[in-house]
């Protein structure tokens, strides 16, 4: 990591405030972006002055365009392109709408997708580079009171296992990373039926894997080229359970204390 240039989404809390502070130490220079300006400044003020903050929200992929041209104005290149922001939900399937659930696509997926494809040409250009997409178990099966999460983390695996197959031959590398529960704001945040912040710690989230142990299990993930990995016991004994026994997922997932 020493030297590279990493442009992370969802830097200012959270898994993604973990890894640009490891990635910090490690010697890599920092794209830090999110929507809170006041932590990004805080932070890049705590690492140091070779990082370089770029505020934007990933709500608005229609403007991903014009925030790729800024982060190639802070550095010539990027090396490392980390997807870590996003948003969940809490809300029943019956109770959502098209709108809750398009704006959940667009942060979760079309955003993402979007970055990759305003840096992958430049990185190809460079002989190589790499994408880390931070997905979830619930993109590897459904998980109630997440349709659209759920949905939009299961696309970002076949959209970014594409992208991998298509430019092995050019060298830019794919890492999907499938966290189960990490204790972050990530369910305060999560969006209700009415669209509104949910504005508590779930159960599950209060007694997850701590942000930083995670951040350095995705960099070891990294550092050993890892096209998959999966983070967070006893969360991911559900992936095991749903490919060898789901008939018993099937049982379990109905019954599972989701929040």
């Amino acid at each position: 990591m020493n030297k590279q240039v990493i442009w992370i989404t969802g830097a200012s809390s959270g898994l993604g405030l973990e890894l640009s502070v490891q990635l910090h130490q490690l010697g890599a220079s920092l794209i830090l972006s999110g929507r809170n300006v006041q932590a990004l400044e805080e932070l890049k003020q705590s690492l140091g002055n070779r990082h370089q903050i770029l505020p934007f929200d990933l709500a608005e992929p229609e403007k991903i365009g014009d925030v790729a041209d800024k982060a190639y104005q802070l550095f010539p290149k990027i090396d490392q392109l980390i997807l870590c922001g996003g948003i969940s939900q809490r809300n029943l399937f019956i109770e959502s709408s098209l709108e809750l659930d398009k704006k959940i696509l667009d942060i979760d997926f079309f955003s993402n997708t979007e970055l990759a494809r305003a840096v992958i040409p430049q990185m190809i250009r460079n002989k190589g580079g790499r994408i880390v997409v931070v997905s979830s178990l619930a993109g590897k099966f459904g998980y109630p009171l997440r349709s659209a999460y759920s949905a939009a983390k299961h696309a970002l695996h076949g959209y970014f296992e594409t992208v991998r197959a298509e430019l092995h031959d050019e060298q830019i590398k794919i890492t999907i990373v499938n966290p189960g529960r990490i204790r972050t704001n990530i369910s305060y945040n999560a969006l209700l039926a009415d669209g509104s912040p949910q504005g508590t710690m779930d159960y599950g989230q209060a007694h997850g894997m701590d942000a930083a142990k995670c951040a350095r299990k995705i960099i070891k993930a990294i550092k050993r080229n890892k096209k998959e990995v999966y983070i967070g016991w006893p969360d991911i004994l559900l992936i095991y359970i749903y490919r060898f026994v789901p008939s018993i997922y099937h049982r379990l997932i109905r019954k599972l204390n989701v929040r």
